[in-house]
């Protein structure tokens, strides 16, 4: 009984979870970011967890702090969370239970660089901020409506916490921390049979999610797409096909890179002297062995281990070199939707696509008008998950999103045919 508890719990079916399965699954978010951030204690506690200052990191402290500061705006402090999507995001605030919670941790206010400055509390103070905050959620939770606009903020703030999850994963990595041995083989991506491409059939698609359950701003309305046929990668570019346009000297040839693409190729050359992917100390071109370094360990990566932590540049570039293209979104979910049961494996890394990130036709932001509209126009759709995603959050509709130089991310891609 427990492990079915678990599995549903950790399923893409939480979007639409109830009161009961809500409760258990925002504990059990709890206990994974503690049990994360447990990890930064052997590197970082003798240092008062200070890092270097870096655009895409924060210092562990703030992220740990903000989880539940944003569980406590959106749900204690906010006497509008039973209208859901209708609540007003202006809408006054109560009083937190840490009078410097707003100015520590409200992250539309407190820029980025400005976080490694501040008088952050240690972390047991932060853990029991944290505590205290999530009783208060579970016990108005139990007073909670069953509806989805009842339940809208209380899933908003399970899958926020998750994605902060997996950012203190990608941070332990851009750190070089050490994780326990457990850890290290789940953060680890599986390798894969390499199949053939798959053709998609034409049709008329409905790109986005409706309107049961749970959703994200930017997946919505949900609107019908006609796609011409099309052929895609049934897997992710693997390493050893990623050598070989290294080997081809992919990163000496301007004309396979964008202008953007290039000139941030130079940039890295100049500044870190590196010419390949992060992390990477090795790239074998006469033995195809990649060394990768993974939470300050290099180890050698298998050929048919997803290629990781690319950019969207480096993929653009592999794949005009290749003479394919990146997939659009709406092909790529497509794909993922109906081509399973055909070898369509995707879940091991996150996958860039084509696609400029903007809002659909229609597109209203949520009370939470920060997460995504402000991103329209200069970030890149990345679809799927990582080993490093909570499985609840592994769903097709799901759109990710970043600035086409990030690479820190556990982020590969795979092609189409032009």
């Amino acid at each position: 009984m427990a492990s079915a508890v678990t599995s549903q719990i950790d399923s893409p079916s939480m979007r639409s979870g109830g009161k009961a399965l809500l409760s258990l699954a925002l504990m059990d978010a709890r206990n994974h970011t503690l049990h994360l951030f447990a990890q930064y204690q052997n590197g970082l506690e003798k240092v008062h967890y200070e890092v270097p200052q870096s655009e895409t990191i924060n210092p562990p402290l703030w992220e740990l702090g903000h989880v539940g500061w944003f569980q406590e705006w959106w749900i204690a402090r906010n006497m509008q969370r039973a209208m859901g999507m209708r609540c007003h995001s202006d809408t006054p605030r109560l009083s937190s239970i840490e009078p410097n919670a707003d100015r520590w941790w409200d992250s539309t206010q407190v820029t980025h660089s400005t976080r490694w400055q501040l008088d952050l509390p240690d972390a047991d103070n932060i853990r029991a901020y944290l505590l205290d905050t999530l009783e208060t959620t579970l016990d108005l939770l139990e007073k909670a409506d069953e509806t989805d606009d009842a339940l809208y903020f209380y899933r908003l703030c399970l899958f926020h916490e998750d994605m902060h999850g997996e950012a203190l994963v990608t941070a332990a990595q851009t750190l070089g921390l050490a994780l326990d041995k457990t850890m290290t083989q789940a953060f680890t991506p599986a390798p894969m049979p390499l199949r053939e491409p798959l053709l998609i059939p034409a049709c008329t698609w409905q790109l986005g999610t409706g309107n049961t359950g749970f959703s994200f701003d930017n997946e919505r309305p949900q609107q019908s797409v006609p796609v011409p046929e099309f052929e895609i990668d049934a897997q992710p570019v693997t390493w050893a096909q990623f050598v070989e346009f290294v080997d081809d000297g992919g990163y000496d040839h301007p004309e396979l890179w964008c202008a953007e693409g290039w000139q941030w190729l130079q940039g890295l050359a100049s500044r870190e002297g590196r010419r390949g992917p992060r992390y990477v100390d090795q790239i074998g071109v006469a033995s195809g062995a990649v060394m990768q370094t993974r939470f300050g360990t290099a180890q050698r990566m298998q050929g048919s281990q997803p290629a990781m932590h690319m950019s969207w540049h480096e993929a653009d570039a592999w794949c005009r070199w290749a003479g394919r293209r990146l997939p659009f979104e709406v092909e790529w979910e497509i794909a993922a939707d109906s081509a399973a049961r055909r070898g369509f494996l995707w879940g091991n890394v996150w996958e860039w696509t084509g696609s400029t990130f903007r809002g659909f036709d229609g597109f209203k932001p949520d009370p939470y008008a920060a997460y995504c509209e402000p991103f329209f126009g200069t970030h890149k759709v990345l679809r799927g998950a990582s080993f490093a995603t909570r499985a609840r959050m592994k769903n097709s509709k799901f759109r990710n999103f970043y600035r086409p130089e990030r690479d820190d991310m556990f982020c590969g891609f795979r092609s189409c045919s032009l």
